[in-house]
This record gives C-alpha cells, structure tokens and sequence, in this order.
C-alpha cells in the first residue's frame, strides 16, 4: 500500500487527535479480549457511519494491531464499508428462487433508475445499493429489502412506489 494512502486523512471523520473519544470508550471495554476486533469494528461503524482508512489506523493503533489485520478484516466482510454509505440500504435478493423469478431485472432497473451500479451509493447520499445471495424469503420471490423492511414479489412496474416512501 502506498505512503500516501496509509496517510491521508478523512476529510468526514472527527480530528482523530481530538475527537476520537465515543471510541476510545469502546477500545476500553474491548482492549484486554481476544479476537475483540470484529466488536469494535462494528461499534466504530454504527459511531462514524462508515470506516474510513484513518479510522481502521487509529482502532490497529489502539489495539496494538498490525494495520494489514483491521484492513483484511474490513475488505473481507461485507457488513464493514470503508466508504461513506446511504441514508437507506437497498438489496436485492438474487438467491436461486428470486433470481429465475426475475431478480436479474429488479437489478438492472435499479441501476437505470438510481444512476448507480451495484455496490455504490446515489450522488445525494440516500441509497446504498447492494445485492444479497438470499434473505431467507424465497416464497415471496422477488424480493427486496430496504434497510430491515422486506418487499415481495417486486416488479418493475412497483419499484418507483416503493422508492418513494423513501
């Protein structure tokens, strides 16, 4: 990795010499425990929304943790997003049953309609989009989830409606 990435500052996060004290209080409780990463991963991002490379360096930092293990464990679980995400997170489900029922094209319109590809983020910040190997809702295929609401049997045709609650 080069210098200048390893180095740059996040131009969202808090000063990380001041202000990183919400997860300093989380490194406290977690600090003495073995495999304590993922915990203060996850408490970091409900904090800051995301997990930008400063971050991931000050949590390796804190706990005496080689850079190269928060950042592998960061890019290896699909939860943790070291870029800014939504408001609300949109997924598609393209299991087997929701895929043969026309996921593929849920897909492809919310591409057309959002301006983003999968895995990325409207320009004003509102939608993640992402798909999901399965949601566990193969009787409703298609299906789709914003944030925690499941959607089923989805088309086309009621997508716009349902972004707009939204």
């Amino acid at each position: 990795m080069s210098e200048k990435l390893i180095n740059a500052k996040c131009e969202h996060c808090p000063d990380q010499d001041t202000e990183f004290g919400e997860i300093d209080a989380i490194i406290d409780i977690y600090r003495e425990k073995e495999g304590c990463l993922i915990q203060v991963l996850h408490a970091a991002q409900g904090i800051y929304g995301y997990l930008p490379l400063p971050l991931q360096r000050y949590i390796a930092d804190a706990l005496d943790l080689p850079i190269s293990e928060v950042t592998g464990v960061v890019s290896f679980y699909s939860f943790f997003s070291p870029t800014p995400r939504g408001e609300h997170t949109i997924r598609v489900c393209l299991g087997t049953a929701c895929y043969v029922r026309g996921g593929k094209k849920l897909v492809e319109h919310l591409e057309k309609t959002l301006g983003v590809e999968l895995g990325g983020t409207t320009e004003d910040g509102k939608f993640t989009f992402e798909i999901a190997r399965c949601i566990g809702a193969c009787g409703l295929a298609p299906a789709m989830m914003i944030d925690d609401v499941v959607y089923k049997q989805v088309t086309t045709s009621k997508i716009n409606s349902i972004l707009a609650k939204y």
